[in-house]
């Protein structure tokens, strides 16, 4: 009789992975460094799924997704410093994260709406790094700076704007640093500094910067298609 339980095909797939791990060579030999660049991939061709507007394709794309995690805590799970984990460690993780982040839904706490949501995702989130001792020297720190520039300059905009940080920071002079503020000695042309005020612009707008891109480089795309398309005679 076929188990049709919500996740319980998350279970087959454990087991497949744990089969490959032992039976295929390919997979056998994987390591987290090795597949770091299929992690990054597949995220980015889930992107692209989700942005034609084909569920389907966006159902595989989540599939490569969820498999990389799947594989990357497999491998995990043959550690033997002490280290180890297992794919119930990576789920029970952000099973506890997500009960612990919103006690308006598993408790008794009462909010007034999304945004009230996110100040206490925050305030929670500042007080497990505290308890920890990881809190961060800057609430930029835990930024990642390997992430596609234009979703760089955004986030960190945001997580400034959410710390209280002045807007007027972001108006980067080109060829040094804005007023008295130091940039490190890091020299701001004039399109780096146009580049991050268009991402200011576009966050007062609401909307996403690197989406935004993205649809303009689509846009592109089809234009030059089309123009390459013989016309008609």
């Amino acid at each position: 009789m076929t188990d049709d339980r919500p996740g319980a095909a998350l279970l087959r797939l454990v087991a497949v992975m744990d089969t490959l791990r032992v039976s295929c060579p390919w997979d056998a030999r994987q390591t987290h460094e090795s597949l770091a660049p299929h992690l990054l991939e597949e995220c980015y061709e889930a992107l692209d799924a989700l942005e034609s507007g084909d569920p389907a394709a966006l159902r595989d794309e989540l599939g490569d997704v969820l498999l990389q995690v799947v594989f990357h805590a497999r491998i995990a799970a043959e550690a033997t410093d002490g280290t180890g984990y297992t794919i119930d460690d990576v789920a029970e993780g952000i099973v506890a994260k997500l009960i612990r982040r919103h006690p308006h839904v598993f408790a008794d706490v009462a909010v007034s709406g999304a945004e009230e949501v996110k100040r206490n995702w925050d305030a929670i989130k500042a007080a497990e790094r505290a308890e920890s001792g990881d809190a961060p020297a800057s609430v930029l720190d835990t930024v990642p700076f390997g992430q596609p520039a234009l979703a760089l300059a955004a986030q960190l905009q945001h997580r400034a704007e959410r710390a209280g940080v002045p807007a007027d920071l972001a108006g980067l002079a080109p060829g040094g640093p804005g007023g008295d503020v130091p940039d490190g000695g890091h020299g701001v042309s004039d399109i780096g500094a146009e580049l991050f005020a268009l991402v200011a612009r576009a966050r007062d707008a609401g909307l996403a910067p690197e989406l935004e891109l993205r649809a303009a480089a689509r846009a592109y795309r089809d234009r030059v298609r089309a123009w390459e398309r013989p016309g008609p005679g």
